[in-house]
């Protein structure tokens, strides 16, 4: 049976996509109350897909954190100032402050989405059925991680919940809670697995157990726990890759905004916005994956990889990247492990695109011998190449201390409309 993108129903639609800030009451007294709407298996199964939608097509989650996060670290150009959004993001610096709509989109719909994912999870385990409980708690749980991921690599300090004047906790606590709930949802399809009916009733592409430990290394790494970030990648199959898929209805975001549309930003160019000395080699094949090039058109360099066609599925997370978490939890941990970190680097660095799930190989020789400065710095390089336009660039350069001028902002205003309503928002953070 061939599962379709989002064939959910549309009350549960309307609920997971509904926006606004983290300080506001979402429930209309007009209607019927969500818990009414999503307390049996169909409308719970039908929300947590809307959550999917919520974050992965049009100008959601995943088109503001390539954005942001590209502009910030050099990866995109602007083609036209008239998109103000992202002018002020190419500008960084005082340019961008909380008027920001980009911004304040990504952190209103970050919000909202957890606080509909907490929703959610509660109903799910009031089922009866806790196998089809469980697999509802864990898909959903992706999208509550992503979203608190999202707000931390932002911002300097993310709400402590939602609810009218909720209070502040530090960014990186932000990842613990995310890896909490990771916790939570793995435990739960341990003990209860998926089952295959339950898995034709979402969006075909994502593969629940990996997914959530591959994000529960991504976001152990950032907490800078990094045997914890070791022992979660070990654990990723990394022969299955896991998408957000697309179709003509649902269409890849960066396709419909930016390739089909040439109109609002692209690639830099084949340094992807990388200093000298840190630049692809010439011969590294992951640059005519992710860049179109052609010598007769303008601009020259154009997206390629995941954002090539409208119906082009969008990794959640790659191999590349779990293996190169392995890299730098073993140089970072308080015994360092220099020649191991060497050779997952290496396995990165070595790979070819036909034994990568996804196609992204570089195929050059491996590195020799590294000082542990010069170690982490190649790790970083190959970590930029790798994960191209994937939105992360911006908390690997800020937490490897890449040198400031590599950076348009460390960390982004809080958006006006969250400073207006709630008195507890932190002050904005100094450039």
């Amino acid at each position: 049976m061939k599962r379709k993108l989002f064939n959910i129903p549309v009350l549960a639609i309307a609920i997971a996509l509904t926006t606004g800030s983290c300080v506001k009451d979402y429930v209309d007294p007009g209607r019927a109350t969500e818990d009414q709407l999503i307390a049996d298996v169909k409308g719970l199964t039908g929300a947590a897909a809307g959550l999917q939608r919520s974050y992965s097509v049009d100008r959601t989650n995943l088109y503001n954190r390539v954005t942001a996060s590209g502009f910030l670290t050099g990866e995109l150009f602007l083609l036209n100032q008239g998109n103000t959004a992202e002018y002020q993001l190419s500008v960084g610096g005082d340019e961008l402050d909380g008027r920001n709509t980009l911004l304040a989109g990504l952190w209103s719909r970050s919000n909202k989405i957890i606080r509909d994912a907490d929703l959610i999870i509660t109903n799910a385990n009031n089922l009866s059925d806790q196998s089809v409980a469980r697999a509802i708690v864990a898909y959903t749980t992706i999208f509550k991680a992503l979203a608190i991921g999202d707000l931390a690599m932002f911002w300097e300090q993310i709400p402590n919940g939602t609810g009218e004047n909720v209070t502040f906790i530090p960014r990186k606590d932000g990842y613990v809670r995310a890896i909490a709930a990771i916790d939570e949802a793995l435990a739960g399809i341990d003990a209860n697995p998926i089952s295959s009916a339950f898995l034709n009733t979402i969006p075909a592409g994502i593969d629940i157990p990996n997914t959530l430990r591959a994000l529960k290394a991504r976001y152990a790494l950032f907490a800078e726990d990094y045997d914890l970030a070791l022992a979660a990648a070990e654990s990723v199959d990394l022969t299955k890759p896991s998408t957000f898929n697309y179709d003509a209805l649902a269409q890849n975001p960066i396709f419909s905004q930016v390739t089909s549309t040439n109109n609002i930003w692209q690639p830099i160019d084949d340094s992807l916005g990388l200093p000298e000395g840190l630049q692809p080699d010439a011969d590294d094949q992951r640059i005519p994956f992710y860049l179109d090039i052609n010598e007769e058109i303008s601009p020259r360099f154009r997206v390629g990889g995941f954002g090539d066609a409208l119906d082009r599925a969008w990794p959640v997370y790659l191999p590349g990247e779990v293996t190169l978490i392995k890299a730098e939890a073993y140089a970072r941990k308080a015994s360092p492990d220099y020649v191991n970190a060497l050779l997952e680097l290496n396995k990165v660095v070595t790979k070819t695109p036909a034994e990568d799930a996804f196609g992204v190989g570089a195929g050059l020789s491996p590195l020799e011998s590294l000082s542990p400065e010069g170690l982490l710095a190649a790790i970083y390089k190959h970590k930029s190449i790798e994960l191209f336009m994937s939105g992360l660039r911006l908390e690997d350069s800020r937490r490897m201390e890449r040198p400031q001028e590599e950076r348009k902002r460390n960390f982004v205003n809080y958006p006006f409309a969250e400073r207006d309503q709630n008195p507890n928002t932190p002050a904005d953070p100094a450039f």
